[in-house]
């Protein structure tokens, strides 16, 4: 099986390109842009378009920039090869093209690659249904360098929250408080972000009432778990029938 991969010299490019050289793996194109910052097989094919990176590639894992994930899925309409995509920060149009591909391919989505993260989404579904009085926050912290926020998997964890209780997320999410709001509503769910230092992830999701209070959290200590995620739900996804996939599917909970 030969890997592609989009996004070869990001943070998490770089530890797969490591950790799929310790399998002996065959990387079998990179896609970039910008300079070579790690060195590759002599046998990888290094380039910016995506439409060569799916030539050279039996399936692709991406860990990019929005504007890379919607060249890539492009390109995928016209050469589908299973696609993992951990690009976080996409619009509704790419999150389109991410449906219209899966019509072609199997493509996994999952704004967090962690199997923790993956639980840790069921617990969130589970508790939310369950403590239905309690208010909900979530507040996330990542390192300084982080450019969209809320984080992705913030919002998947509130719109599993939103929709376990039957609301559409939209309707009830709230992003900041300054000066006099008011008193919280009943229904919002508060999704806060924290930018700083070296952070690689920090998830927290608090259920709050009179009297107790519950708070489900997953740290991240390493970008190797995003990238042995991939890894992993990649090996998975190559023998799947064409169809859009969650990590929940790959691991089976």
């Amino acid at each position: 099986m030969k890997y592609g991969i989009v996004g070869a010299t990001g943070r998490v490019g770089k530890l797969l390109v490591k950790i799929l050289n310790e399998e002996n793996a065959k990387i079998g194109a990179v896609m970039f842009e910008g300079q070579q910052t790690i060195e590759f097989d002599k046998d990888t094919v290094i380039t910016n378009d995506a439409k060569t990176l799916l030539e050279n590639s039996d399936i692709v894992i991406d860990f990019s920039a929005p504007i890379a994930t919607q060249k890539l899925l492009e390109a995928a309409t016209q050469n589908p090869k299973p696609l993992v995509i951990a690009t976080t920060g996409l619009n509704d149009h790419q999150k389109n093209l991410i449906i219209e591909v899966a019509k072609l391919t199997p493509v996994l989505y999952a704004t967090n690659m962690s199997l923790g993260v993956a639980i840790l989404n069921k617990l969130v579904s589970l508790v939310s249904e369950k403590l239905r009085d309690f208010d909900i926050e979530i507040v996330e912290q990542h390192h300084r360098y982080k450019v969209d926020a809320p984080s992705g998997t913030a919002l998947t964890l509130a719109e599993s929250a939103a929709k376990a209780r039957g609301f559409d997320l939209k309707d009830v999410m709230v992003t900041g408080r300054s000066g006099h709001v008011g008193a919280r509503s009943k229904d919002e769910i508060g999704v806060f972000a924290v930018r700083g230092g070296d952070v690689v992830g920090r998830h927290t999701v608090g259920f709050y009432n009179d009297g107790e209070f519950l708070e489900l959290n997953h740290t991240a200590t390493s970008r190797e778990t995003f990238a042995r995620g991939a890894i992993k739900v990649a090996k998975w996804l190559i023998n799947q029938k064409p169809g859009l996939y969650s990590i929940n599917d790959a691991l089976g909970i």
